[in-house]
């Protein structure tokens, strides 16, 4: 459906209500710009728009449909960008990514959104409140919400390096926690969140590089910019996977030195339980005459040596780091 739509001329936003029919019609001025933002429309929703704009057929079936990865396609004048927007959810550490699809042209921006990871009121009231940024063009809406998802894509960033800290502090820590099945879930986490944001640096650089109708050419430095930005989260999501992975190896490492010392701990008090065991097996067998039976001390004897030779054993493998 729509969520919102205006003429904006001169960067200001048409007090009047707006009218889809013929609103291309307004657009041919050169001052004169539209932008509507949709959420999640379907087919029918989504036609009226596609046939007063004249949208390509391929990227309006893109638009409903979604699941995209990020990537800039040209239609004639018309471009065609995909993001992922992305919030960072703290309490089940989990990253929600949604999807923007934009149609950019010199006369309109047409703003199709998925999901709830990113919304666009926010970059609309930025922009109505400073008409110098809107008078160039459908341009600047579209550097303003690419702005928008890379400094969000920051926030994420924050959330993510908070939580590794920690499960490098349990790892290292003298806890016996074992968080193997969180580092799994994180590794998850970064390796969507670069799928999302590693396939967006190739259409940034070609916006900040590249000669389209519909870009302003004072505009590209910034695109440049956020490209920049970009290249840096990026950066840190590759960090990211790698320390994950080191933090998992540790982990494995640490759990297998846990069993071998729990191992060696019931070997040896295997070993000190064996000593009376075998010698009250011998003792306790059903021989018709055995010498020492008849003596007093006999018995006496037996157990004392007992407990020596359990003492001697629990102190060696104390001593060895068994125990």
């Amino acid at each position: 459906m729509i969520v919102d739509a205006a003429l904006y001329t001169d960067g200001k936003r048409r007090a009047e209500p707006f009218a889809l029919e013929k609103s291309l019609e307004q657009c041919e001025g050169g001052d004169t710009f539209c932008w509507i933002g949709l959420h999640e429309p379907t087919e029918e929703e989504f036609e009226s728009v596609r046939e007063e704009f004249g949208l390509h057929e391929l990227a309006v079936e893109d638009a409903i449909h979604a699941h995209q990865r990020p990537k800039l396609d040209v239609y004639d004048d018309t471009l065609f960008v995909v993001l992922k927007p992305a919030r960072y959810v703290d309490p089940v550490e989990v990253i929600e990514l949604g999807e923007i699809l934009l149609f950019v042209d010199r006369r309109f921006v047409v703003a199709v959104r998925h999901g709830e990871a990113s919304r666009l009121v926010e970059v609309r009231r930025h922009l109505e409140s400073d008409p110098g940024e809107l008078t160039l063009g459908p341009s600047a809406v579209l550097l303003a919400i690419l702005d928008r998802v890379v400094d969000d894509y920051g926030e994420v960033i924050d959330g993510l390096d908070t939580d590794i800290r920690e499960l490098e502090s349990t790892i290292f820590s003298d806890s016996s926690a074992t968080p193997t099945e969180r580092i799994y879930k994180l590794k998850r986490e970064v390796n969507q969140f670069l799928s999302a944001t590693a396939p967006l640096e190739e259409p940034l650089a070609r916006l900040s590089r590249g000669r389209f109708p519909a870009i302003h050419p004072d505009l590209k430095e910034y695109f440049a910019d956020v490209h920049d930005h970009l290249v840096k989260v990026v950066e840190r999501i590759g960090t990211f996977h790698d320390l994950l992975t080191s933090i998992l190896a540790a982990n494995l490492t640490q759990v297998s030195v846990r069993q071998n010392n729990d191992m060696r701990k019931i070997s040896a008090w295997v070993a000190i339980a064996a000593v009376p065991t075998m010698l009250a097996g011998i003792w306790g067998m059903n021989f018709t005459h055995m010498p020492e039976i008849d003596e007093t001390w006999a018995y006496p004897a037996v157990l004392a040596l007992m407990v020596v030779a359990c003492t001697v054993l629990y102190r060696r493998f104390k001593k060895s780091g068994w125990l």
